[in-house]
């Protein structure tokens, strides 16, 4: 049960790692003049502006910024902390 609630907590703080990353793409794609749809931006991010992201930053320096990096692996983490840490919690339960 405690190593299912620590592992729930680490997919937590993974996943706001992410939010972080998330704005700071948004940011730097605001910076280089793109229009953000704000009212979307939860919805967007994953389908438009993380890729606008990645094909920006490959066409300036050869390979995707290192936000891009950041993003996707913060939230594989999350996902997979979560999963684990839900399957030891619903195992500590019986």
């Amino acid at each position: 049960m405690i190593a299912g609630n620590i592992l729930m907590t680490i997919a937590i703080v993974s996943a706001l790692c992410g939010v972080v990353f998330a704005i700071s793409i948004v940011s730097a794609l605001a910076a280089r003049g793109v229009k953000i749809n704000w009212i979307w931006l939860r919805v967007l991010i994953v389908s438009r502006y993380l890729g606008l992201y990645r094909e920006t930053t490959r066409r300036e320096t050869g390979h995707p910024g290192p936000l891009y990096y950041g993003y996707v692996i913060s939230m594989a983490l999350a996902l997979v902390f979560a999963i684990v840490g839900l399957a030891l919690r619903a195992a500590g339960s019986r």
